[in-house]
């Protein structure tokens, strides 16, 4: 019989996360702030917007409709990296200067009927009002995860990752480490004992700066002003330390690396605590289950964790194109929880529905949230009033699991 979570030995377990000013996630941020500008204008705007950057050159390609008005997309993406911070032509990218090329059609009209009209909604005897559902967008299988090893329900190495990596920016972009630039990563490894995280392994930061500062300065600076004021004290013990291991970190940014959408989906997740179904995020309206219903996901095992009913829930959720009903819903605890998997399930089953559309009214998804998402992560996020991070369910499937 294989081991239970808890019940595993000593190991050790990694996670990254980047900066604003990662080529991928200069992307991400344009995609989601196309996505916003179009759902102001009309909230059922179909968008999958893809951005691909490198030097000098930003193309914005995809499938998008609105109803009605006019997004000028050159700007979003202009606006998008002036305020991630490429504002210096000897960055060899920033926003004045670089290229912008639009290529966008609308979305395929097989989809558009697919989503609009599901199998179940076009039976004329039920009402769109007892359905409010649509297709789902696509096939495929989407996860969420959820665990106690934080206030916010995430997983500790990810969870401080994409602290290191925000305090690299707020440290750039305050003034404290001036010589810093845009594009930057991070990197925590955390050992584990029984499933409990017991120390910081190691700490890995990256990021580009100025040609004129030393290594020496930066590892100094990058420990001080960045890794320790970040990570927990009574978890630094007998810590490494890794900065800018390549050493020179000169050149940067889509200088360095071409940029591409949704080529950070562990990132954007769990850091590899969790299964993935392999879709990304930014770019895409609520329709497609790929960012909802991961949304929906997290909310779900969110819930079940904030309830005591599991300290640790993975949950899948599989639809196909066209349909609104999943087509299976299932939870893994890793032997975490106190209730039976069948009573978990039929609680999920009676207190979230996880039709597209049911998902888009809960969870409020037809708002202009979702740049914001773009850099740091998706989920526990204690700075963003997300509604897929509330624990609104949490009190009744307390009562009902009886504990």
């Amino acid at each position: 019989m294989s081991l239970t979570f808890l019940e595993s030995p000593s190991f050790l377990f990694t996670s990254e996360s980047v900066t604003e000013g990662h080529p991928d996630k200069i992307c991400d941020q344009i995609s989601d702030g196309v996505l916003d500008a179009m759902l102001k204008l009309d909230p059922r705007a179909r968008v999958a917007c893809e951005t691909a950057c490198t030097t000098g050159l930003v193309v914005v390609m995809g499938e998008m409709t609105i109803s009605e008005g006019y997004v000028d997309i050159p700007s979003i993406v202009r606006d998008t990296i002036k305020s991630i911070g490429y504002t210096d032509p000897s960055y060899g990218f920033d926003y004045k200067s670089c290229g912008v090329m639009v290529a966008v059609d609308e979305q395929s009209s097989d989809i558009s009927s697919g989503v609009s009209n599901s199998l179940e909604t076009r039976d004329s005897s039920v009402s769109e009002e007892e359905i409010d559902s649509v297709g789902a967008g696509d096939q495929g299988m989407m996860v969420g995860f959820a665990c106690d090893e934080t206030p916010e329900l995430m997983p500790l190495p990810m969870s401080l990752s994409h602290q290191l990596a925000q305090k690299l920016s707020e440290v750039r972009k305050n003034g404290t480490l001036p010589y810093l630039r845009p594009d930057g990563k991070s990197q925590v490894t955390v050992e584990y004992s029984k499933g409990i995280p017991v120390r910081v392994h190691t700490i890995l930061l990256s990021n580009q700066h100025d040609p004129d500062i030393s290594n020496e300065q930066i590892e100094k600076d990058l420990i001080e002003f960045v890794a320790k004021p970040v990570i927990p004290s009574d978890l630094l013990n007998d810590t490494r330390y890794i900065v800018n291991p390549s050493g020179r970190f000169v050149i940067g940014g889509p200088v360095g690396d071409t940029g591409l959408t949704g080529r950070k989906i562990l990132v954007d997740t769990y850091g590899g605590m969790a299964r993935h179904g392999g879709g990304a995020f930014s770019g895409k309206d609520p329709t497609k289950v790929d960012r909802s219903a991961a949304y929906a996901a997290r909310w779900v095992a969110k819930n079940l964790v904030a309830a005591g009913i599991a300290s640790r829930a993975e949950v899948q959720i599989s639809y196909a194109i066209g349909v609104a009903s999943p087509i299976s819903v299932s939870t893994e605890t890793f032997g975490t929880n106190k209730i039976s998997i069948s009573k978990i399930d039929e609680l999920v089953s009676k207190h979230f529905d996880l039709r597209p559309g049911a998902i888009i009214r809960d969870l409020e998804l037809r708002n202009p949230i979702y740049q914001q998402t773009a850099a740091y992560g998706h989920f526990g996020r204690p700075d963003l009033d997300l509604p897929w991070e509330r624990i609104n369910k949490s009190e009744i499937l307390r009562k009902e699991s009886g504990l």
